[in-house]
């Protein structure tokens, strides 16, 4: 077996052993990202001799005798929209394709205490505004399982890398379903901590109330012990929740003996791919197999979750997005008459037609006249949804749903229908705007060979709940062990 498909815990039972070193672990993935990312395209920066440093770094610690940590010595891809100091950080967009942060954003602080590989930057949709990577200001990552199709998004690099054995695990961002849709599409583990849970800052905004960084991984037990290194309270973010982290490795049990498994009838609908259905509920029989009880539950707002979302997340994104305006950083259009004309020309050369788009729709539901229309209602029936969770939660550990419709569509299939890619991320959106954490974990694949996700949700700062599921059932079956032929 090539070191470059193996887990972050099999690799480091075997630098604690001697059996490896760092070096090789990182020559093996940097190696692996020469021969196949020319075909996939996940990565926006390569960064080989800042991980060459780091391997070397993390052998002398561990001929000092030093104790190393879980991630000490393995590569981590970071998505592009997370701040590395002196390595650029674009968010796949022109209007930042300058850009090198002179800071770490707190989550690459921590695993650079832990002593981890950074072996680049990985793809996105632009300013993480997408569902298949397609938006990407330059280029399309593609999936590793099937090159003509998605590999989702809008973490769809780094979730690709992880598939492909570019990378040990990654970090990615998820919004309104962007760590746990591409992980799905590239069957591969995904998991959006609750919000709060982990820092954001020198994570790029998007829509400040619904961004959460979180791990893309090989499997269950990676994602917990990518989560024990990234989560706890942060300082510099105010909205980071100054709670004690547990220790989610010891959440990781073969059984749900005692755990009770909602099923929300909402999630279950017509137009769905009957063999994400089947799947699904194939999986849900397995977590009943192993002890879960299993009940119908009901979240009665969840067809007004898409029209909540691209009003409130459309809203925050056009005041995040405001501050790119050619002064200060980033891309500055040549040629201008003055300043409001370097503003126009910059933004409207510097972002691209996702972002524009988005832009607009946000900055109309701000407007005055139609704030309390779209904006304010928007805010209303988050409410309601979070409550419906809550309401779900009373009687429920964990809720069982797919994580998204169909498996990853061809590439250039919905790019001309913004509703149609907005779509892909229905099951997820919810979860977001109720702030609660969710993971998905593959739970089969279909008749091409294209892998399904099923995702878990929890009670907030419940991870370790859905934890015990994802684990439970990825140790009764071996999905997760499959790797794409590339």
């Amino acid at each position: 077996m090539e070191l470059f498909n193996l887990t972050i815990h099999e690799l480091h039972g075997m630098l604690n052993k001697g059996e490896t070193t760092s070096e090789a672990i990182t020559e093996s993935v940097l190696g692996r990202i020469k021969a196949v990312d020319g075909k996939v395209r996940s990565y926006i920066t390569v960064t080989e001799e800042v991980a060459r440093t780091q391997a070397k770094q993390a052998d002398q610690a561990g001929k000092s005798g030093k104790a190393p940590s879980p991630v000490t010595g393995i590569p981590v891809a970071i998505k592009d929209n997370m701040c590395t100091e002196g390595v650029k950080t674009t968010c796949a967009s022109r209007i930042l394709g300058n850009f090198i942060p002179p800071y770490n954003a707190t989550v690459v602080e921590n695993l650079n205490k832990a002593g981890y590989v950074m072996p680049g930057k990985a793809n996105m949709d632009e300013f993480a505004m997408g569902s298949s990577t397609e938006n990407s200001g330059y280029f399309v990552t593609r999936n590793p399982w099937d090159l003509e199709r998605i590999p989702g998004g809008s973490s769809g690099g780094s979730a690709a890398a992880v598939a492909a054995g570019e990378c040990i695990a990654a970090l990615g961002s998820d919004t309104g379903g962007s760590i746990r849709q591409p992980a799905a599409c590239c069957g591969v583990v995904g998991l959006k901590p609750t919000y709060g849970r982990v820092s954001r800052f020198g994570l790029v905004a998007f829509a400040s109330s619904l961004d959460q960084i979180g791990p893309i991984t090989k499997d269950v037990t990676d994602a917990a012990i990518i989560m024990n290194l990234i989560g706890g309270h942060d300082p510099k973010d105010s909205t980071s929740a100054d709670l004690a982290m547990p220790d989610f490795t010891s959440s990781l049990k073969k059984d749900v003996k005692g755990m009770t498994i909602g099923i929300p009838r909402e999630y279950f609908i017509d137009g769905m791919d009957p063999e994400v259905d089947r799947s699904v509920r194939d999986a849900v029989k397995t977590l009943e197999g192993l002890g879960a009880k299993v009940v119908d539950v009901t979240l009665p707002h969840t067809g007004y979750a898409v029209a909540t979302y691209y009003i409130l997340a459309t809203s925050e994104a056009s005041s995040n997005l405001a501050r790119y305006d050619g002064v200060k950083y980033g891309f500055r259009a040549e040629g201008a008459k003055d300043l409001l004309d370097m503003y126009m020309k910059s933004r409207s050369q510097g972002f691209g037609p996702e972002v524009k788009r988005r832009i607009m729709l946000g900055t109309y539901a701000l407007s005055a006249g139609y704030y309390d229309a779209f904006y304010k209602k928007g805010q209303q029936v988050r409410t309601l949804i979070k409550r419906d969770f809550d309401e779900a939660f009373k009687s429920v550990d964990v809720i069982a749903t797919p994580t998204a419709p169909t498996a990853a569509f061809k590439i250039g299939e919905k790019s001309e229908d913004p509703l149609q890619m907005y779509l892909s991320d229905i099951f997820t959106i919810s979860v977001n705007l109720a702030g609660i954490p969710g993971i998905s974990i593959p739970c089969g694949f279909t008749k091409s060979n294209l892998p399904i996700g099923l995702q878990l949700l929890g009670k907030h700062f419940d991870e370790a709940a859905i934890f015990r599921a994802a684990f439970a059932y990825e140790q009764a079956t071996d999905h997760h062990k499959k790797r794409p032929k590339l």
